[in-house]
């Protein structure tokens, strides 16, 4: 196998702005209109029973082609800053291994996937919603955490994996009850919705395993650059999996 080297690396992120980027803009330019409604809850009182009864409003629409093509373009950009004006503290910190960057960048990117997958489910509520962001988040940012803190321990700590990976299980146990709900209904999703299900689940699992793999040193994974690249190819499939799913689904003309 040959070496990995930081400067492949860039390359390698290079590509990955073009392959974003233009399944990014592919996305808007092939997907019909698809808006979804975001609501709203609250209680008012009826006067006639006297009582308090919770309503639900919609508060605006959102475009499910520009929330996908959104998720490509954030990874993009971040590909770019990385291979640009980051680079020299990207390769140092590689050395060190630690990437702040592509935390930062999966805690907005994997969140807003994610709000997607939600949406397709039904979650239309905008507090529920903007908790499966934070979650997911916090999932990645853990990660950060995660690598920043064993820079300073001689014994690998994972209080912060354990913690991350609590914090991703809940948005989808969430999903996952409002499938199990409108099947129980009589009102199953759509096959692909539990295609997207599955295969996003065991993707974002592999991320997981990818960092458990480089900490254990296990294999190839003893180099923190392989690992470093495994990341990079696992968020580029997991997106375009997502994305070309939707489309498929929802958003063919």
């Amino acid at each position: 196998m040959k070496k990995i080297t930081t400067i492949k690396l860039r390359r390698f992120n290079v590509a990955m702005v073009v392959l974003h980027a233009v399944q990014g803009f592919l996305v808007l330019w092939l997907s019909r209109s698809f808006d979804l409604p975001i609501m709203g809850n609250y209680l008012e009182f009826n006067r006639q029973a006297q009582q308090l009864e919770p309503v639900t409003t919609t508060l605006f629409n959102l475009s499910l082609p520009m929330l996908v093509a959104v998720f490509f373009f954030m990874s993009a950009l971040a590909h770019a800053v990385i291979a640009t004006v980051y680079y020299h503290w990207y390769e140092q910190g590689l050395k060190r291994g630690i990437n702040k960057a592509r935390w930062v960048e999966y805690a907005a990117s994997a969140s807003t996937m994610m709000v997607a997958i939600s949406l397709l489910v039904g979650v239309y509520d905008l507090s529920s919603l903007v908790m499966i962001f934070a979650l997911t988040a916090i999932m990645n940012l853990m990660g950060l955490v995660m690598e920043v803190h064993n820079q300073t321990t001689k014994k690998t700590s994972w209080l912060s994996y354990v913690v991350g990976c609590f914090a991703g299980v809940v948005p989808w146990l969430v999903i996952a009850f409002y499938m199990w709900l409108g099947a129980e209904k009589g009102s199953s999703a759509p096959a692909f919705v539990y295609w997207i299900f599955v295969s996003i689940f065991i993707f974002f699992n592999c991320f997981a395993l990818n960092m458990l793999l480089q900490y254990k040193k296990i294999g190839p994974w003893r180099d923190y650059l392989y690992g470093e690249r495994a990341y990079i190819i696992l968020s580029l499939v997991a997106k375009s999996l997502l994305a070309w799913q939707v489309f498929a689904g929802t958003l063919r003309p």
